[in-house]
This record gives structure tokens, sequence and C-alpha cells, in this order.
């Protein structure tokens, strides 16, 4: 089914993005996934192609362009590629909001160009050891010392933590009003007292530098909260739906791609004297996928239209959350399935897709709590 979302301008765009995966980032990617971390200078040449923070502001050197389908569009490509790195869409479209949409007009000149050229990495620290979903869990503290907070904490599973030039840090700056008592402050790197632990080992993903960051006596000037103190999880809570939605797109775009693979191998695996696609069983199969793909990707396009338009609803992003991660796990495992002993195979990619596919039923808020959204919304 066609596609209708898109025009001229986003089909040349996505060109130039494939173009650009193409040549800086597939060469390169297992060594990536062997590091566990991607340099700086493949930052830099997004930066240059202007593929960073395309909403920014012109005045700060930023496209001023508040169209989700580009960020989209670069999710897709990326899953169709098998890359699971660099952290772009984190970078650009999950913690550059947190700046541009909230920040002061000091913050926006001090970061916003950097962010632009890839020369200011970002990441956010929301997750702690005890804390996860339940935001009003965290215990990372700010107490006010003059005109400075210090800080006190950790944080776990923070992509881009290594190389991140700032890291957005949610904190109780006021005990007394529980959840509402949550700020959000960017911490810059070389601040003293601020650690980041190596990457940590994950099952997929690799391409990606997550790791912890302990937080010990880190004095962060006032002038570094993002919005107004108590203000974090209101805002942690409307961020939160795009980050929701760019993972409901890339969980799709990943379906799409996984199938792709999948029925070309079907026409070429030979059993019995015949392609395996031919098969009764594996000709359903592949029917069932093609029909949920393609009905998963009318519904996520729906969303991704009305998400521009401002009308699309937190139950409605929680929907496209859940159910495009879920159906995800059911289209990557059955082609695994259908690949046999060589989808066990590391070095066929949708081995490693299998491997990657995990996370995303539990980032951006599991998807048991999604369900409990949209229960709420009904009104239960």
């Amino acid at each position: 089914m066609k596609r209708t979302i898109f025009d001229g301008d986003h089909d040349l765009f996505r060109s130039s993005v494939r173009g650009f995966i193409e040549r800086e980032i597939k060469p390169h990617h297992d060594h990536w996934v062997a590091e566990r971390i991607v340099p700086r200078e493949a930052w830099l040449k997004a930066g240059a192609q202007g593929l960073l923070c395309m909403s920014a502001p012109e005045e700060y050197g930023g496209a001023g362009v508040e169209d989700f389908r580009y960020p989209a569009i670069l999710a897709e490509e990326l899953q169709r590629a098998n890359c699971t790195g660099p952290g772009f869409g984190i970078h650009s479209n999950i913690v550059a909001p947190y700046i541009i949409r909230y920040g002061t007009a000091e913050q926006k000149k001090r970061w916003v160009p950097g962010m632009i050229s890839g020369d200011t990495i970002l990441a956010i620290g929301m997750t702690e050891p005890d804390a996860g979903s339940d935001l009003g869990a965290i215990r990372t503290s700010a107490i006010e010392d003059g005109d400075n907070y210090v800080v006190n904490g950790a944080k776990a599973f923070v992509t881009n933590a290594v190389n991140a030039d700032v890291i957005i840090v949610s904190c109780v700056t006021d005990p007394e009003k529980g959840q509402w008592g949550i700020s959000l402050l960017a911490i810059e790197r070389g601040t003293e007292g601020l650690q980041v632990g190596p990457p940590l080992a994950k099952v997929g993903w690799h391409a990606q530098d997550t790791a912890q960051v302990f937080l010990n006596d880190v004095v962060v000037p006032q002038g570094n909260v993002i919005g107004k103190p108590g203000q974090g999880t209101f805002l942690m809570g409307k961020e939160l739906n795009q980050e929701r939605l760019l993972i409901a797109v890339s969980a799709l775009a990943a379906s799409r791609a996984a199938l792709d693979w999948t029925i070309a191998y079907c026409k070429e695996r030979q059993a019995f004297g015949q392609p395996i696609g031919t098969f009764q069983n594996s000709r359903f199969l592949l029917a069932e996928m093609e029909t949920e793909v393609t009905i998963g990707q009318t519904f996520l396009d729906r969303c991704v239209m009305e998400w521009n338009a401002g009308s699309l609803r937190a139950d409605e992003v929680a929907m496209a959350k859940w159910w495009a991660t879920d159906l995800q796990q059911r289209t990557i495992d059955r082609c695994v399935q259908l690949h046999g002993g060589y989808g066990y195979m590391a070095e066929y990619p949708i081995a490693q897709a299998w491997l990657d596919m995990r996370w995303t039923p539990i980032g951006g808020g599991t998807n048991e709590i999604m369900k409990e959204m949209i229960g709420r919304m009904m009104g239960f």
C-alpha cells in the first residue's frame, strides 16, 4: 500500500539520509558495535549534513522545521540499514526539545549551535537504579546552595552518556512536594563530581554508548535549570510523548525491514526442491505479517500527521507505542523462525534485529504503563 504522508521534499530528504547512512554509518557500524560507542566524528558529519536538531530555530543555525516526518524518515532509514547507532534521535528529538522549547535565551545561545553542528552531544538521565517508569520515585537530590544546586545521586541506562557534553538530569529540589518537586538540571561535561561509567554490556543496540552516571556533590548553577524549578515532572510528561512516538515509528520500521529481508530469503532458500516461501505455512506466516505491518503503518502514519497538527492525544501515543513495539516482537520472532538455523547466526541481519527488538517494549515507559495510561483515559 502506497504511503501518502510524504511529499517531494520528504522524498529528497530520505534519499539524502539513505546516502549518508551508506557512506558514513554502514561501513563503520560493525566496529561501533564492537566498541559500544560511536566516534564524535560521525556526529560532526551528521551535523554538516543537516541531520541534527532540525527543529532548532534559524537564529541559532537550525532549519526551524517542526515536521515530525523528517525525524521519522531518519529513524526508518536507520532501521532499514539495520543500524542501531548513532543515537541521533535521542539527541535531536528526545533531549534537544527540552532546551529548544523551555531553555532560556542564554542556554540556547550557549548550547543550541553546537547541538546542530554535532559539537555538543546531548543525553538525558531519568531512570535510576531503583526508579524506572515511576518518575515520582527518583531519589537524586539537588539542594540549593546560594546561586547553585549541589546534586547527589545516580542515573541508570543513560544513552549517549559517554560522548555527552550536556546531560539533563531529573532531580528532587523540593522533597515536600513529591513528584511536583522535581526539576531538570543541565550538567556539562567536566563538571567536578560528575562521573560517567563505561559503556554498558547490553543485549542489543550495541552501537550506542549507554552508561551509568554518578553525581557526587556536583555543583550546578541555578542558571542551568531547564524551565522552572519544580516543572520537571510536567515537562517530562509532555516530552515523553514525542519519545514514545519515535520509538513506535522505529519499531514499525524495524518490522518492515525484517519482513522484507525474510521475503527475499524465502524466495531464495530452497527446501525439498522448491523455495521455502511456497510452502503453505511459510506463505501464511508471510501473508499475516504483511497484513499486520501494513495496517500498523497506516495507523502510525495517521499518528504522525495528527502529531504534526497538534491533535494526537497522549493515550493515542501510548497505543502507538505499545502496539508497534508488540508487533515488532511478533514479526521479528517469526522472521527468525522462517530463516531457520541461519536466523540464529550473528552475521545475518535478522539475528541482530532479534536482539535489538527486546528494548522497545521497555524504553520510553514500559508497555504495561502504556496500557495503564490507555485504561485511565477510558475512565477506569
